[in-house]
């Protein structure tokens, strides 16, 4: 199954067969492929607020140079399904041995082309390629994991909430001491190495809220009933301006630092980690803070699809109906973007259907993701600490992790 549907991606991005709606290949063949140039002109590129991305993202747009007998697309979507080739050899290696499960291997599978070919013309699948990486890694090797967790940070942050749900004590100490140094290391070599290392900060700040997220629902509904703003393309998406945008996107922020918020308290509360409580934790990081973003592009499934497979490899995982709400909200991703954008940015009553039921299906899945990890770990019954934090805890994922 994973072939045939990777051959369909591939006949999709190589444009053999063509996907209704904008072309979803035009960021790597135009946007990538500028910012390719300027960074072998020795700099970031400083003068694009399209550019809104961590420094080591510059590795993920110059890496079709390690193909030079390609063009760089193609040598661009060839490395995305080496990328999403290599997170099918992960799961497949981590589900082996008791407590195991295949559905973690069948959300990734499954999970990827229901996106359609946005899933392989973004660089996100190497990012979560990275992140698989890290959470595989486990806490059994937490060095590794807060390594991997870093670079992943620095290719597009999100990956440093995969340190949410380390267990207290050593692994926490080693797994945060290593993703520290391993961050300050490669920020102090991109900022020597190029001019405009640190230039996404600014452009990340300013932007708006986005078409798709849960909060544009707000003027989804609104412009139907006398709302006088409208919609323009701002960095690099499509945006809502008008009145009381600047308000839905400040409570958006104001939701995202509540999430940190309740994440902190979970962090101090939880009175027990079983060894698939990173996992879980992780995911739920995740969902919070994409579902409360003022963007929700739609290559961010990807990283959900990712942490949602590494999860239901685990028998005990509480958090695999998420992930199976996620799957189906992927599918309903492919049909707002690319396929039904233009009712989308009209507002045409299908459009915003249709994010209605992406965008509640997302919320869903953090709500009972939140709730799940809340009454295992911190109101459910105690369970010996030693046992679940000492580092026998983690072997499984010890002898099954890469």
């Amino acid at each position: 199954m994973w072939t045939l549907t990777r051959a369909a991606l591939l006949l999709c991005v190589f444009k053999v067969v063509t996907v209704p709606g904008p072309d979803v290949t035009s960021d790597v063949s135009v946007i990538y492929r500028g910012w390719y140039e300027v960074l072998r002109s020795g700099t970031y590129p400083l003068s694009d607020v399209t550019w809104q991305y961590p420094p080591a993202a510059a590795l993920a747009v110059a890496s079709p140079a390690v193909l030079p007998f390609l063009g760089y697309a193609t040598a661009f979507f060839v490395l995305a399904c080496l990328c999403d080739a290599l997170v099918l050899g992960l799961l497949l290696r981590a589900v082996r041995g008791a407590g195991r499960s295949a559905r973690g291997v069948w959300v990734w599978v499954a999970g990827v082309p229901l996106l359609g070919p946005t899933a392989y013309a973004r660089y996100d699948v190497m990012v979560t390629a990275v992140a698989v990486a890290a959470l595989l890694a486990g806490v059994g090797r937490p060095r590794l994991l807060g390594a991997l967790a870093a670079f992943g940070a620095l290719l597009k942050v999100w990956p440093a909430l995969l340190l949410v749900g380390t267990p207290p004590g050593r692994a926490t100490r080693r797994a945060w001491t290593s993703a520290a140094v391993t961050a300050v290391v490669l920020t102090v070599f991109a900022v020597a190495a190029l001019p405009g290392a640190l230039a996404f900060l600014t452009f990340q700040r300013d932007r708006g809220t986005e078409v798709e997220s849960l909060g544009a629902l707000v003027f989804q509904v609104w412009r139907h009933f006398g709302w006088e703003g409208g919609v323009q393309l701002s960095y690099g998406s499509v945006e809502f301006v008008g009145p009381y945008v600047p308000l839905v996107s400040s409570v958006a922020l104001a939701l995202s630092v509540l999430a940190f918020g309740w994440l902190l308290l979970w962090r101090l509360r939880a009175r027990t980690y079983p060894a698939h409580t990173l996992y879980d934790a992780a995911f739920t990081a995740v969902l919070l803070f994409t579902t409360t973003s003022r963007v929700i592009s739609p290559q961010y499934l990807l990283w959900l699809v990712g942490l949602g497979a590494v999860c239901a490899t685990l028998r005990a995982s509480r958090t695999v109906p998420s992930a199976l709400l996620v799957v189906a909200a992927t599918g309903v991703t492919l049909l707002e973007f690319p396929l039904g954008f233009a009712q989308v940015v009209s507002g045409d009553p299908l459009g915003v259907l249709l994010l209605f039921v992406r965008n509640g299906l997302l919320a869903a899945a953090t709500l009972l993701a939140c709730g799940r990890l809340w009454r295992e770990t911190v109101s459910g019954p105690r369970r010996a600490a030693a046992a679940d934090l000492s580092p026998d805890a983690a072997a499984p994922d010890r002898a099954t992790a890469p």
